[in-house]
């Protein structure tokens, strides 16, 4: 029998390790085949094998660092944590122990949860183009956004520019009433929700007003030249490659563009090809233009990983076929 004492741990550390009901101390437990004991402010780790004790004694000290960040241990970030572990990737987690990207309205910080979304980070700090391809729930989109508003803020760039594909989803809805930013509201939302909650209501709507936040359909960019802007193409799975081209060709001078897609929710027609899907195999490798793509772990909302997982080889029959 392997044994292993944690001693001198802080309280707060241990309430949020245990979780509610001892909830993630199960985890742990099932995850590494060990029993954990709490005694007072240090815990005992015991098993049948050494190298379950001493990964199970790993996967708590890297979330004691977590804790110390101020974040939560919920189910998400302790499964991840537990998996960083087992393939011996450990060392790699001190990426996401650096400073927030910025705070929201209310003051909580936007930070990186795994290390493929700090390296999607650092991809966006370093380079002019870059392609965030992956899953929906890792953070692509919403990562993009709080960069363009912390370069605002930083005053690195004089606006943001945000723009989508006013493509429907397997359903056809028909036109809809009102003025031209009426119309493409319903597609946009997703960028207006993750604006209102890093910058709040009211700043946002005056940074509308005054023309330092833009957002329009993606029909709307061909003949413009955008200087010193950051500029976030979503949902770019829906682009026809000539559109694509019209969009990348649209950067001027100090302007940063972020294209944010997953090819396996593509809504075009079968007979159009995706213009993110051209985009990659033709820019791979080129200086300047950084191609990222998320993994499974880095999803951070749970039900979307099981439905991924269930729907991935339904969809994929659309490349085959």
């Amino acid at each position: 029998m392997a044994e292993k004492d944690m001693q001198e741990l802080n309280m707060d550390f241990l309430l949020k390790l245990f979780g509610t009901l001892d909830t993630n101390l199960e985890i742990l437990e099932n995850a590494f085949s060990v029993s954990i004991i709490n005694r007072g402010d240090s815990i005992k780790i015991s098993g049948d094998k050494e190298s379950s004790v001493s990964m199970a004694t790993k996967a708590i000290e890297q979330l004691e660092k977590l804790s110390k960040l101020n974040e939560t241990i919920d189910e998400n970030s302790l499964n991840y944590v537990i998996s960083m572990v087992k393939e011996q990737r450990e060392e790699e987690l001190s990426a996401i122990y650096s400073s927030c990207i910025c705070l929201t309205n209310k003051g909580k910080p936007i930070k990186a949860k795994t290390v493929g979304q700090q390296r999607y980070v650092d991809a966006i700090k370093n380079n002019t183009i870059v392609f965030g391809v992956g899953p929906a729930g890792t953070g692509k989109t919403f990562l993009a956004v709080a960069m363009a508003v912390s370069a605002l803020k930083a005053k690195e760039i004089s606006r943001i520019v945000l723009t989508r594909p006013a493509v429907e989803a397997g359903e056809k809805l028909g036109f809809l009433p009102g003025d031209l930013q009426s119309k493409i509201d319903p597609y946009l939302r997703p960028l207006y929700d993750a604006l209102g909650e890093m910058l709040g209501g009211e700043s946002f709507s005056r940074f509308l007003e005054k023309g330092i936040i833009e957002i329009a359909p993606l029909a709307y960019m061909r003949g413009r030249t955008l200087d010193d802007a950051f500029i976030i193409l979503d949902e770019a799975q829906n682009t026809t490659p000539e559109q694509m081209k019209m969009f990348l060709t649209r950067l001027g001078n100090n302007s940063k563009a972020i294209v944010t897609g997953d090819v396996t929710q593509i809504d075009l027609p079968f007979i159009k090809k995706s213009g993110l899907v051209e985009a990659i195999d033709i820019l791979n490798d080129i200086s300047g233009i950084s191609i990222f793509k998320f993994s499974h772990k880095d999803v951070q909302e749970n039900w979307r990983l099981v439905l991924r997982t269930v729907t991935a080889p339904i969809l994929m029959i659309r490349f085959i076929s």
